[in-house]
């Protein structure tokens, strides 16, 4: 691996385009858009290229994962002539298309899918209202693949499907990643193949108190992104301090100002996941490992309400996955 070419900037080895397109591609799966026979303009559009920036900081660790598309600056993954990722457009029409199939779907009143689908509709509201008011361009997307952010992100573009047309001169989604300095390779690996498939402009930032904080990280992006004057967040109720939060939030005295938005801020566990395995979703694996909560190698473990008991062992041990944890106050059990 390369030496930093600057203190505190990570090292890269952009992943084999074949090996990267097959991950991006595994995402879009469930929304019916595989590799089969794409069409001319699918083949002549931005093929799969996706903008994935780290920012230097004096805190950057310089051991980082080489999971990363580029080194400040961007990385093309070109597709071949069967395998191509669609443009964001018709990405967002297919996520659309499979949100109001499940939303057309007939539950029991009381059963969880319907939950989750009261919870989707909201949430598409609540997207509605941020476009309308804030418009695409000054909008962007906190993200770090985790479940919840996953949601968020799949119910983001599904919300942009009346929006398209603007959509088509974007090209690309802004997003802040801002991950600890101990990340997993799994998240790391999940982040690039997810920002790949959805058309996220991920920006990098590694916190490491208190050189640097969520809040310095932040500060920066807004920075180089000035048009942007709200963010997509995926915290929750049981997060910690999301108990008092609303769909919209001001930041607080101190931190740059921006809205807050928090379509998921009211769903509850069992429906983060009911929503991504009825869909079909490609997630990170480390929650088929047991993990609940992701945050760094450090401070993460799998939750010890899911270790398997001596008759669930299949002779190696382990843990169940995190779909099987049913109270949303247990997530965080993993976590120091």
């Amino acid at each position: 691996m390369a030496e930093p070419l600057v203190p505190g900037e990570r090292p890269v080895e952009p992943p084999a385009s074949s090996q990267s397109l097959s991950k991006a591609l595994d995402h879009l799966r469930p929304f019916n858009l595989g590799p089969a026979n794409p069409t001319p303009a699918q083949r002549g559009a931005d093929e799969a290229t996706t903008v994935y920036t780290t920012h230097a900081t004096d805190a950057d660790p310089q051991n980082g994962s080489a999971q990363e598309s580029a080194h400040n600056g961007t990385q093309s993954t070109n597709a071949n002539a069967d395998e191509v990722i669609p443009p964001l457009p018709v990405v967002i029409e297919h996520i659309h298309a499979r949100v109001q199939e499940f939303l057309a779907e007939s539950h029991p009143p009381d059963s969880l899918l319907a939950s989750v689908q009261r919870s989707t509709r909201t949430s598409l509201e609540v997207v509605a209202s941020a476009v309308a008011q804030y418009k695409l361009s000054g909008l962007s997307l906190s993200y770090n693949g985790g479940k919840d952010c996953l949601v968020l992100l799949i119910l983001f573009l599904a919300g942009l499907h009346p929006y398209a047309s603007h959509a088509e001169s974007t090209s690309k989604i802004p997003a802040i990643y801002a991950l600890p300095p101990d990340p997993f390779p799994e998240v790391e690996d999940f982040v690039v193949s997810s920002a790949q498939a959805y058309h996220l402009s991920i920006t990098k930032y590694t916190t490491e108190p208190p050189h640097t904080t969520l809040r310095s990280s932040f500060e920066d992006y807004l920075a180089l992104h000035p048009g942007v004057r709200a963010i997509f967040v995926g915290t929750r109720r049981t997060d910690p301090h999301g108990a008092k939060l609303t769909h919209f939030d001001r930041t607080d005295g101190g931190w740059p100002d921006f809205m807050r938005i928090h379509p998921v801020i009211d769903w509850n566990y069992a429906e983060i996941w009911a929503f991504i395995r009825h869909l079909g979703l490609e997630y990170c694996r480390l929650y088929d490992m047991g993990y609940t909560s992701l945050g760094g190698t450090s401070d993460t473990l799998p939750n010890p309400r899911l270790k398997m008991q001596d008759e669930q062992k299949d002779g190696e041990g382990g843990y169940l996955p995190a779909y099987k944890l049913m109270q949303d106050l247990e997530e965080r059990l993993g976590r120091n």
